[in-house]
Parts: C-alpha cells; sequence; structure tokens
C-alpha cells in the first residue's frame, strides 16, 4: 500500500492535537478541579432555584393576594391594606419579606398608592419610585399608572416641570387608547398652569390625530378652542 503523503493541513491538525494531549497531560487536575467547580456552581444554582427562589416567589404571591383583597374592596380600607393585621398581611409585610419577587415589587407600587390614598405624599413617592417597570401586558399598564401617580404628586407638589416629564414616560410606557390621551392631557394641563399654552395646544392636537375616540380627544378640542379664543 503506498504511503500517503501527509499534507502541510495534516501536519498543523496533528501538532494541535499533540499540544492539546500534552496540555490535559500536563494540567489534568487543574482541569478536572475546574470542571468540577462548574458543575458545583451550576447545582447550587439549579438548587437555589427550586429550593429558594421559586418557593419565596409563591409565598410572596400567596401574601399579596391577601393585600390586594382588602385594597380592592367596595369601600376599600387603604391602611389595613398596607400594614395588614393578625387575619392577614397588608403591602409593607410583602416587601419587607420577599421584596425582590415579582410581587414584592408590585407591592411597592401598591403600597404607594395607598399612601396617596391617605394624603402621605412623600411616603407615596417613596414608594411608586422604589417600583421597577416590568415587560408586557397587563405590566406595561401597571408601568404607565405609576409613573402617572408620580406626575400627579409632583403636581400637587407644584413641581409642574417633573410633572410633565412624568406624564410624558407614562405614554411611552403604554401607548394604548386609554392611558395615553389620558397623560397627555395631563401634561397639557400641566403646561397651561406654567403659562406654556403653545407647547400645551401640541399635545391636545397629538391627543386628536392619534386618539380620537378617546374620551380626552372631547375635552382636548374644548381645551384646544379655549386657547384660539
Amino acid at each position: 500500500m503506498a504511503k500517503k503523503d501527509v499534507t502541510p493541513q495534516d501536519a498543523a491538525i496533528g501538532e494541535a492535537i499533540n499540544k492539546t494531549e500534552s496540555f490535559f497531560e500536563k494540567n489534568s487536575k487543574g482541569v478536572i478541579w475546574a470542571l468540577v467547580v462548574i458543575i458545583v456552581i451550576a447545582a447550587a444554582i439549579f438548587g437555589y432555584r427550586k429550593l429558594v427562589a421559586e418557593p419565596r416567589v409563591e409565598k410572596a404571591a400567596d401574601m399579596i393576594a391577601e393585600a390586594q383583597y382588602r385594597f380592592e374592596q367596595a369601600d376599600p380600607d387603604y391602611e389595613l391594606a398596607l400594614n395588614g393585621d393578625e387575619n392577614g398581611a397588608g403591602f409593607l409585610d410583602v416587601i419587607e419579606k420577599y421584596g425582590s419577587t415579582p410581587s414584592g415589587n408590585l407591592a411597592k407600587h401598591y403600597a404607594g398608592v395607598c399612601y396617596l390614598h391617605l394624603g402621605d405624599l412623600d411616603a407615596a413617592a417613596k414608594y411608586l419610585a422604589k417600583y421597577s417597570p416590568v415587560k408586557g401586558l397587563p405590566g406595561e399598564i401597571v408601568n404607565a399608572q405609576n409613573l402617572g401617580l408620580q406626575g400627579d404628586i409632583a403636581v400637587e407638589q407644584d413641581k409642574l416641570d417633573e410633572a410633565v416629564k412624568f406624564y410624558h414616560k407614562a405614554v411611552k410606557a403604554s401607548d394604548n387608547l386609554y392611558t395615553a390621551p389620558l397623560y397627555l392631557r395631563k401634561a397639557g394641563l400641566a403646561l397651561q398652569a406654567q403659562g406654556k399654552n403653545d407647547e400645551a395646544v401640541v399635545l391636545f392636537e397629538k391627543i386628536l390625530a392619534l386618539y380620537p375616540s378617546s374620551i380626552e380627544a372631547r375635552e382636548a378640542e374644548k381645551l384646544i378652542g379655549a386657547e384660539n379664543r
């Protein structure tokens, strides 16, 4: 049988294999320990998720349900929903125990709303600001409401420039027929209150152009008419 010629490519591959084998011979213990460490870390992450993270998420969901029930009553007791009692947890309890979970994040928003109803604007602003926006529906609606409420607080505190910024963020957070025109109108009214009537009209016209079937569109027509008199 004729001897096969060794090409430069074959020689290069053979040299690479020899180098790899030599590396593992010299560093076999180190490589094995590195693999062991990777396996241990992966197992720890998987174990944390299954044994710690997932149960925490479930417990937080059960706890916030009690507070939400009180919050959503026909005649809600916002202080009870916020602080809870011996019969059920409040939003502050959820935040304290499970603040890093999705339910804990939502509880921060609810806590801000409760404080707003109770008249504590500083605490309301504090907890609303702690809420982290989430992706997808219905989370985007909550994101928009959260920013809109921060805008409302800024209006109450006579921080109108800040309020306009919050309202614009609220529009971007959830651009839909229900929330976007609402916050555009609020931004326009905040601009009017500062004497920035031309900027306000731009927003009112935007409502008419983009959301003509919205409730705010009818009011926008009146507001534009008032400015043009």
